[in-house]
């Protein structure tokens, strides 16, 4: 049964597949993309960075199609493609223009049914483990990597979306055709299209191409972690450079205040924000801002900078004194309307590309339960106020607790390994 609402079409096929479609009559070009609902969160210690491995096997050949023969189809259409892997979902899409929308959600929906050939399996684990290793000679991703190890401790988000280099090399193929059936499964994916396009046609495509999948049945339920408070530090020789980040619990992604931590983020850590004044124009370090890393159940607040070793001490002062200031003086009216501005027009940019619609779609299936309008996103933005930023600490302060995370050749705090 269908439920249609312009400029949104909302179907289900009878194996449990999610098809959404908005109709944006006024591009030339249309986006699709198929969301598996899995992630490292999703994963075992013993076979951590599977879902990550995954994505990339996914391009490595099906039933019908060589991998050579996919990456060709790819470019013969013209297709804008990629896909990602998070810590709660796994995505595949492509852009292309309007009149071939039906071969790209044909080849996406047969990579979907991926073999997973042994000898590109061999193959394609070394270019995993050379991703890895390539990633570890990153201080930020170190850095951040042992921050989630260290703030999500005994949680599956603790560990890296890559996985270990250990798990990576030791992880046999029928161990990730076992997570495949199980997690790709029609029960556990949604199909999404934005541009012009006609919802009955995509609907057609979407039976034709996947109504003989199989489903699964339910998959686990995931869980909230708990989030620790305290010092962790790690000392790494090789890096000249020191990460210090500190971190404070915040709203999930569900939460109604999303936006408002969006705009907090803006005041404290965007361009012309206060640690940008405060810090890297003071000379304390050349990069500094704040992010707010969220997921379906929890959320992060984190301030952060990279900066000489010597100067650890004087940069976490610093975050520390702006994050006392925002919460006791509060923000100021011209702020709000600074970041809000700035929202609005990148919602604007955003909603008028296709593929910027798709991954905003993914978004709200996922955080909100259906697809938002452009004026709801706007009203929302609209709604970020000095009062509700000012609520916002109230219950979530960050001018006291949190966890401090530090990374670099520099053993600071010392007192962390008391």
């Amino acid at each position: 049964m269908s439920v249609s609402h312009n400029p949104y079409t909302l179907h289900t096929l009878h194996n449990g597949l999610q098809i959404v479609i908005e109709q944006m009559p006024e591009v030339r070009s249309a986006a699709a993309g198929f969301l598996a609902r899995t992630g490292a969160r999703d994963e075992t210690p013993e076979v951590a960075g599977v879902s990550h491995f995954l994505e990339h096997m996914m391009f490595k050949g099906t039933a019908k199609r060589h991998w050579r023969d996919i990456t060709v189809d790819f470019d013969a259409m013209g297709s804008s493609y990629n896909a990602f892997t998070s810590e709660d979902r796994t995505v595949f899409y492509g852009w292309v223009p309007k009149a071939v929308i039906g071969r790209q959600i044909e080849l996406l929906a047969d990579m979907m049914r991926s073999m997973i050939p042994s000898e590109e399996f061999d193959i394609e684990k070394k270019v995993v483990l050379e991703e890895i290793a390539m990633s570890n000679d990153n201080i930020e991703h170190v850095a951040f990597d042992f921050l989630q190890e260290k703030l999500f401790a005994g949680h599956p988000l603790a560990w890296p979306i890559l996985g270990y280099e250990e798990s990576v090399a030791a992880l046999p193929r029928d161990a990730m055709w076992a997570y495949f059936q199980k997690h790709y499964a029609p029960d556990h994916m949604i199909l999404l299209v934005a541009g012009n396009v006609d919802p009955s046609e995509i609907i057609d495509y979407a039976q034709q191409y996947c109504g003989s999948w199989k489903p699964s049945g339910n998959l686990e339920v995931r869980v909230a972690p708990a989030i620790r408070a305290g010092t962790d530090v790690r000392q790494v020789e090789r890096f000249n450079q020191q990460v210090v980040i500190l971190s404070f619990p915040s709203v999930s992604a569900r939460d109604q205040r999303a936006e408002t931590v969006a705009a907090i983020s803006s005041i404290l850590g965007g361009d012309n924000s206060r640690l940008f004044w405060n810090i890297v124009q003071q000379g304390l370090a050349p990069q500094a801002g704040a992010y707010q890393m969220e997921y379906t159940d929890c959320g992060v607040l984190m301030l952060y900078a990279l900066c000489q070793p010597e100067k650890a001490e004087a940069v976490v002062d610093a975050m520390r004194a702006e994050a006392d200031r925002i919460c006791t003086a509060g923000v100021t009216p011209d702020e709000v309307q600074r970041v809000r501005n700035k929202r609005k027009t990148s919602l604007a940019v955003e909603c008028e590309v296709p593929y910027h619609r798709l991954t905003q779609l993914m978004d709200d299936l996922e955080y909100h339960g259906a697809p938002r309008t452009v004026e709801e996103r706007m009203r929302e933005v609209e709604d970020i106020t000095v009062e509700s930023i000012g609520a916002y600490f109230q219950e979530f302060p960050i001018n006291s607790g949190g966890h401090l995370t530090s990374v670099g050749p520099r053993n600071w705090p010392e007192l962390a390994h008391a």
